[in-house]
């Protein structure tokens, strides 16, 4: 049976997959916004610098908002992006409190964890559905994984 520490490091991953596809989307929109402004070949490192910031400080909710008009119609991609949406959302602000006293006994924690299993099955679709929209399959990639810290800025 799960216990309270298997509930903590599912809920992460969970949280981490949310993350990725966050910055999967901002990574597509970063592309779109740099060749909207020709950034890749003239260019011009404070607009750049504006664009990056605009997107790190968006929601997952507000880069799906600036994101439509890149995306077109792809009904598909947009049910699962709204899909991971809420299921971000309700992991971030009502998960613990919906499960409220399930935490203390096995049972509670076994539907946790399975509740966390989808929630966490939904982000990853989304996710690999954004990899795939930027010509990325997630099961083809041999990803060699660093083994220490790499620093952003």
């Amino acid at each position: 049976m799960p216990s309270l520490d298997d509930v903590y490091r599912k809920f992460g991953e969970v949280s981490e997959a949310a993350q990725l596809l966050e910055t999967q989307l901002g990574n597509i929109l970063l592309l779109a916004r740099g060749n909207e402004q020709d950034l890749f070949t003239a260019q011009n490192p404070e607009l750049a610098r504006r664009i990056l910031d605009g997107i790190n400080k968006s929601t997952l909710g507000q880069l799906l908002k600036q994101l439509h008009p890149v995306m077109g119609s792809e009904q598909d991609l947009e049910r699962l992006l709204v899909e991971a949406l809420d299921a971000r959302n309700r992991l971030a602000h009502t998960y613990y409190r919906e499960h409220n006293l399930r935490r203390n006994t096995e049972e509670g924690r076994a539907i946790m964890i399975t509740d966390l299993e989808s929630l966490h099955g939904t982000l990853i679709e989304a996710y690999r559905a954004a990899l795939t929209l930027s010509g990325v399959d997630l099961d083809a990639v041999d990803i060699a994984r660093p083994k220490r810290h790499l620093p952003i800025r």
